[in-house]
This record gives C-alpha cells, structure tokens and sequence, in this order.
C-alpha cells in the first residue's frame, strides 16, 4: 500500500490563517486598531492544531501544534469502559479572551479514533473598547471515529466582541456530537446582555461539502429595537442560558437519537426541544432556563444518553480541574 504523502505545514503565524473569515457586518464593522496590542501581536494569537490516530489499540495524538496562549497538557485515558479513548482539556493561560484576540483550533481525527474534546473551564470573553476578538474551530472526523466536542460555556462581559465560527466535517460512518452553552453574562454582577456583540455560526457538513445541518447566532442587544431580538422566542426566550446538542451519527436511526434526548430531559425542570438533523444523520436538542446548574445538568444527561445510546457504555463522570 503506497504511504499518504505528508501533509503540507500551513504557514500558522499567517493573518489569514487565524483570522475570522466571514465575520457577521455587525462585528466587523467594529474593527479597529486598539491602542494597547494590536491583532496578530505576541500573546494575541492563539492557536492548537491536533491530530488524532489509533496506534496500540487506542487513541493517541499523532501531531500537535500549539501557540500560546492556546494549550494542552497532554491526552488522557480515563474511561475504563472504553479506555482507548483520548480526552483532551484545551486551556487558555490568558485566563480569558480579550480585544482583538485572534484563536484558531483544528481537531483532526482519523479512521477509528475515539476523541472527547473538552474545556478546562468556562469561556469569558473580557469586556472591550477597541475592536473585536473571533475563533475558528475546525474539526473532522474521518470513518469509523466516535469525537465529542463539548466545550463548557461562553460568558460574554460588558461590552464584549466575539464572533466564533465552528466549522464541523463528517464522514460517511464517522459520529461527532457537538455542543455549546451561551450566558447571558455575568449575572453575579448584574450584566445580563450588556455585552456590545455576540455572533456563532456552526457549520456540520460532509467532505464533499453536502450539508447537514448549520446553526446561527446574531446577539446584539446594544442595537436600537434589538432588546426583544435576544430575549424574545427563537433566541434566549426570556431565560439567562441557552445551549445545545448536536449529534450527527450513522450508529443509530435518527428517530431513535431524538428520542433518547427526549427521554432523558423529559422531568429536568429545563424548557427543550428535540428535532431530527436534515437528511436524517442525527438529531439536536436546544435548551433553556435560568439556572446554570440545571443546564449543566441537562447538557450533561443528554450527553451522557447520547453516549450510552452510541457506544453501548456509560459516559465517565469528568471532573475539571
């Protein structure tokens, strides 16, 4: 069998590599040089580029790229139902995201790998005068891998700026479960959508570009008549948290992944709704309310079901650092 040619090293330290492509009119029309560090200067850009493949049985990270203050420690094979599954902890050592900050991830997983992707902690996006900060996500999944990104939830300050893209590639056999959980802010403090601008767009599609499903969000709650726009129905509904699951899977029936995310949310206490993905590749489930434990809690459950259903293994109860 002749050998895969190596891939080509992209040039990392390019602006057009980390910077946000598409970025919604609302956020770019904030662009600005900031007057303390400006875009693409030391400790502005932050960047992991990982690849996953199964040597000895289980899964390992065969390539890593990182540029602070983007990082990890290394993989870890916690789960004794399926200990050859890598979960790996991304950090920022910056604490937080601030002005004309620029991230890019790219998860690379190959045939047969088993990846949980996962944050050391929430995401604050710090408040703003100047500019914008943006991520890129990329993550694919070749055949007959099993990754779940599910980072833990984005709190946008008084007066952030952020747009995220997360741009999702499945192969035909391949299973990834995504998910995210937005605040309204930080609500200890009394901030509940005083943050200038908060736009995602999420992007599941196949490598041929056939699409899946794509998910949007456009929060500007400083924009005239744009109050009721974020806490109105579609949006946050009123409530302080909104999240969801997305599972694009060929393992189960896409009815009976919509099921067992309603079976186990039905009884939580939380508002949800549970559909099927186009094309029948899966389901999603978004949900909403007020108290960040009960989300978490339902993030958790459907997560934890999802697995199960997927795997035919119990979920392990991870404990953050």
């Amino acid at each position: 069998m002749p050998l895969t040619p190596p891939r080509p090293a992209p040039d990392r330290l390019a602006p057009a590599y980390y910077s946000a492509v598409r970025v919604p009119p609302e956020v770019a029309a904030l662009a600005s040089v900031p007057d303390t560090l400006a875009a693409g200067s030391p400790a502005k850009v932050g960047i992991l580029d990982l690849a996953f493949g199964v040597r000895g049985g289980r899964t390992e990270l065969v390539e890593r790229y990182q540029k602070t203050p983007l990082q990890i420690m290394r993989p870890l094979w916690i789960d004794p139902a399926m200990p050859g599954m890598s979960y790996v902890y991304l950090m920022a050592t910056g604490g937080g995201i601030a002005q004309a900050d620029r991230y890019r991830m790219d998860f690379r997983c190959g045939p047969g790998t088993e990846v949980h992707l996962t944050t050391q902690a929430a995401t604050k996006i710090f408040r703003m005068e100047h500019d914008y900060a943006s991520q890129r996500v990329h993550l694919t999944a070749q055949a007959g891998a099993y990754v779940e990104y599910l980072p833990d939830p984005l709190i946008p300050f008084k007066d952030a700026r952020f747009y995220q893209r997360t741009e999702v590639t499945v192969a035909s056999g391949a299973t990834v479960v995504v998910g995210d959980t937005f605040a309204a802010g930080r609500l200890a403090r009394g901030e509940r959508h005083d943050y200038r601008t908060l736009a995602a767009d999420l992007r599941i599609a196949r490598p041929d570009g056939t699409l899946l499903a794509i998910d949007t969000l456009r929060l500007n709650p400083g924009a005239r008549g744009a109050r009721h726009g974020v806490v109105g129905p579609g949006v946050f509904a009123g409530h302080d948290h909104v999240a969801s699951l997305f599972v694009v899977t060929d393992r189960a029936p896409a009815d009976e992944v919509a099921d067992t995310l309603h079976e186990a949310l039905a009884g939580l206490g939380v508002l949800y709704g549970v559909s099927v993905l186009p094309r029948d590749c899966g389901a999603w489930v978004r949900l909403l309310d007020d108290s960040p434990v009960r989300v978490a809690a339902a993030h958790t459950a459907a997560r934890h079901a999802t697995h199960l259903l997927l795997t035919g293994c119990p979920a392990p109860d991870l404990r953050k650092p």
